[in-house]
């Protein structure tokens, strides 16, 4: 076959291929002009998936009748015109491909009004064959309506799935496009139905809101703001605590100057600042905006406009992970806090099981106002030294231990307290984490606060403190380290060792002296001297394979922290070792002056909370 060129409507199907990839990719074209037309009210219908008919209107400044034979045009454009304007994007859409597109794959009609012209006008497009201008009646604004998706091209409609996926796939993208611009009312209709009404929120701060309404009030409690700058770059936005993650990532957005992308550099950095806090398998929610100088990001990286490509990434991924890391850092047991792990589960099949009904406070008589009707425990100052556990309960308890609860061998009793405070007055107080009563089955603290109940999983407790202990040492000198009379060989991937010995810093700052004696293996000729008993080839491969699965893009004291981790969990007390009370206290206090102390380093949650309401409910009082 011999070369020739491509006739225009061939040129123009293939263009939309790029482009249009199904009806949702429609949508999101029309909108995304329709906010570079400042547009305050968007709505969006659609029939049979966006097959039928996608249809989106807006308020913004309109198309002027003359121009309108131009917008159809492939590579027609008005916000760039000049390679400069290229390099410094600051408008969702900038090619001048959306509209030939669509209308060489479907029947489009244009109706614009613009606020300074007299009257609307009309254009139409059917399957690239171009109408003449019309008057037509509109109000200020434009509506581009797309009918017969893909009707001209049977093959590419065969790809098309359902109504109700495509549907799906809409509302999801008109959810971020909300998400992205809470200054702007969104509704989507399907037939008849409201998918997604948003209204503009009438009141500050209007980020916030506008994740209720799109995500669900009920995420807003489980929400941290974030808003950290440094130099041309602000990171705002809200990221969920570790007890909100999901068993999936659908509830991560990332906006970068206002334009909705899925970018691995991105969520890679708040995939590292969620470390030590998130249980594997699990997700953090987030909607997060990164604000900077447009010459600093690439957006024309991708046809769909999706990813985005920064000029120093590395510099971008670590302002984003310290940002994420400081604010977890915040999270520890507070006061009114939510709990680290949830009893509702529990509460609701009891209330299954026994009828639900509205929980009441303590009362005498089933009535009463939720107060204690006592002060609370005194709370002792003990030693602030997390060591100092691992080291009283180093021994088992013996197999005489009672089953169910142990208030220590030593110390004052929870009764001999309460009878010291006396019991007068409303209770006042109390520490967040409460004060100790007792142990049960050697694995968890009890508690008593001013809430109710608290329960502590003492290892994983101890675990977070010793953790954040061990790498406060850390900074504050290089750690002891051993050198080895033979050297212990790590086998790994060549790609790996690459890697390995390309960035020594962080393993030097753990205390390792590391080289090579293959093409695949890794000497270690010092290792840290807190894991000279520790099965260190195991942990050193384990951390090779997960900086290999970040792309290089860990952070540099990753692995360092890694090692901390498993001495941690290696050190802390662990199930049936007797505590006395003194030293449940001390554990309390300690956790609430740790960072991120409401998960331990494998982000299992550390404590929970059951309120006398949730209490009363179990035994059905006050009913």
């Amino acid at each position: 076959m011999p070369i020739r060129i491509l006739p225009n409507e061939l040129i123009d199907q293939i263009a939309a291929g790029e482009v249009i990839e199904r009806p949702a990719s429609v949508i999101k074209e029309l909108v995304e002009n329709s906010l570079d037309a400042g547009a305050r009210r968007i709505e969006v219908d659609v029939e049979r998936g966006g097959v039928g008919l996608l249809r989106v209107r807006d308020d913004g400044c309109g198309i002027c009748a003359e121009d309108l034979p131009v917008a159809i045009c492939r590579h027609a454009t008005s916000k760039i015109a000049s390679l400069d304007d290229l390099a410094a994007i600051t408008t969702l859409g900038f090619r001048g491909e959306a509209l030939p597109s669509i209308g060489s794959v479907s029947r489009l009609r244009l109706i614009s009004h613009p606020a300074a012209a007299d009257r609307a006008a009309q254009i139409g497009v059917d399957a690239g064959a171009v109408s003449s201008v019309r008057p037509a009646a509109h109000p200020p604004g434009t509506t581009v309506e797309v009918r017969d998706l893909f009707f001209n091209i049977p093959a590419r409609r065969k790809f098309v799935r359902s109504a109700p996926t495509e549907t799906g796939h809409i509302a999801r993208l008109l959810e971020r496009l909300a998400l992205s611009r809470p200054d702007v009312s969104f509704r989507l209709r399907s037939g008849e139905r409201v998918l997604l009404d948003a209204p503009a929120p009438a009141r500050e701060p209007a980020g916030e809101e506008r994740v209720g309404q799109v995500l669900g009030k009920e995420l807003l409690p489980s929400l941290i703001a974030v808003d950290h700058a440094s130099g041309p770059v602000q990171l705002t936005g809200w990221i969920g605590l570790p007890t909100a993650s999901r068993a999936q990532p659908d509830q991560q957005f990332w906006f970068v100057n206002g334009r909705s992308v899925r970018d691995k550099l991105l969520a890679s950095a708040v995939r590292l600042g969620y470390r030590d806090v998130l249980y594997h398998g699990r997700h953090a929610a987030y909607v997060l905006h990164l604000t900077l100088d447009p010459q600093l990001v690439d957006v024309n990286a991708h046809p769909a406009k999706l990813e985005v490509r920064f000029r120093d990434g590395h510099q971008i991924h670590e302002f984003i992970f310290r940002a994420i890391e400081r604010v977890l850092a915040a999270t520890r047991p507070e006061s009114g806090a939510t709990p680290a792990a949830s009893a509702q589960p529990v509460l609701a099949g009891a209330a299954a099981r026994g009828g639900a009904g509205p929980a009441r406070g303590w009362s005498s008589g089933g009535r009463g106002s939720g107060e204690l009707p006592w002060h609370a425990p005194q709370v002792r100052e003990p030693s602030r030294d997390p060591w100092l556990l691992a080291q009283a309960s180093g021994e088992p308890a013996p197999a005489s231990v009672p089953a169910v609860c142990d208030t220590g061998e030593s110390g004052e009793s929870s009764a001999s307290i309460l009878e010291r405070t006396g019991q007068e007055g409303v209770a006042t107080g109390y520490p967040p984490l409460g004060v100790p009563l007792a142990q049960l089955h050697g694995i968890y603290i009890l508690a008593q606060s001013r809430e109710g109940l608290i329960l502590v999983d003492m290892h994983a407790a101890h675990e977070r403190v010793l953790y954040e202990k061990l790498k406060a040492d850390r900074g504050a000198g290089p750690p002891a380290s051993q050198l080895l009379l033979e050297p212990l060989v790590v086998t790994v991937k060549p790609h790996e060792l690459d890697a390995v010995l390309e960035h020594p810093a962080p393993w030097e700052r753990a205390g390792f002296e590391i080289d090579s004696v293959g093409p695949t293996a890794l000497a270690l000729r010092r290792i840290p001297a807190l894991l000279a008993r520790e099965r260190v080839t195991d942990i050193v491969k384990s951390v090779i394979e997960d900086l290999a699965r970040e792309d290089g893009l860990h952070h540099l004291d990753e692995a360092a922290d890694r090692f901390l981790g498993t001495l941690a969990c290696r050190t802390a007390i662990h199930a049936r070792r007797r505590l006395t009370l003194p030293e449940m206290d001390a554990l309390l206090r300690q956790m609430e002056a740790t960072d991120r102390a409401n998960q331990c380093n494998h982000g299992r949650p550390t404590w929970t909370r059951l309120t006398l309401g949730e209490l009363d409910q179990l035994f059905l009082r006050g009913r």
